[in-house]
């Protein structure tokens, strides 16, 4: 079981790795740190407390925090959509926290909805048909892809290229998709 003072510690140093800051008001930063700490224990993983988590780790894959949106939000806006990751200036209280809008595709939010209401998951026999149909995509062939960051050599496996490479810190255009091909030798 995970604990608080390990939610924290990890967010901390993810924060400072990346030249971030967490929220300063202590109060608010606790029931965030609590909701990742309470969606690590219900789904296996850090979902974004702030947003609709379906328990499908495939469903929910762009907002395991920190999220596929929070650089590109920091970047933008001073802070991540949940006001947990924040610029310098809004930690030093030169600018104020806001809202900001939700850049997460409508599609996957309804979609992570009606699979949390029991709608999305297959029965037994749409996964029998499925298996007997041999219906697959293969690895690189779907919406799913394999990035390498030209940069440093960082490879990701998601949809779109990160926004900034976690390691080299390099932007989403020095990511380019990587294509493989397997041969048999007998």
């Amino acid at each position: 079981m995970v604990t608080f003072e390990e939610v924290k510690r990890d967010t901390e140093e993810n924060a400072r790795a990346n030249g971030y800051f967490l929220n300063p008001d202590e109060n608010f930063l606790n029931d965030i740190l609590n909701g990742l700490k309470t969606n690590e224990e219900r789904y296996g993983y850090r979902a974004c407390p702030c947003r609709v988590a379906s328990g499908n780790f495939e469903l929910d894959r762009d907002i395991i925090c920190p999220c596929e949106y929070r650089d590109q939000d920091v970047e933008e806006y001073g802070s991540c959509y949940c006001a947990l990751y924040i610029r310098k200036d809004l930690f030093e209280g030169k600018t104020p926290i806001k809202p900001i809008p939700e850049r997460r595709d409508p599609s996957k939010v309804s979609k992570a909805m009606e699979y949390a209401m029991g709608g999305g998951a297959p029965t037994p026999e749409e996964t029998k048909k499925a298996e007997e149909k041999e219906e697959f995509v293969p690895i690189g062939e779907g919406k799913m892809r394999f990035w390498y960051c030209k940069q440093c050599g960082y490879v990701v496996y998601r949809e779109e290229p990160p926004y900034k490479c976690p390691i080299c810190k390099a932007k989403k255009e020095a990511f380019a998709p990587l294509h493989f091909s397997v041969s048999i030798r007998g």
